[in-house]
């Protein structure tokens, strides 16, 4: 059976790494020089933590907000 699971990823300004977390899923975090490599490495996060058993979701991702604010 396969399962989806939803990044959230940001560019650090201090390192020009891509780091990415699954909002809610305790430990589901790692970092890569680019997207592949960022994916590539949250897969490897992810299946090792499912070893575990199935994990207990804290949060639900639901998605992004523009918020437009006058200058």
């Amino acid at each position: 059976m396969k399962k989806t699971f939803t990044a959230v990823i940001e560019r650090c300004p201090d390192t020009g790494l891509y780091v990415g977390h699954v909002p809610g899923f305790a430990g589901a975090h790692s970092q890569g020089a680019s997207l592949d490599e960022l994916q590539n490495n949250l897969h490897e996060v992810i299946e090792m933590l499912l070893e575990d058993g199935e994990p207990v979701m804290e949060a639900e991702f639901v998605g992004t907000q523009s918020i437009l604010i006058a200058a």
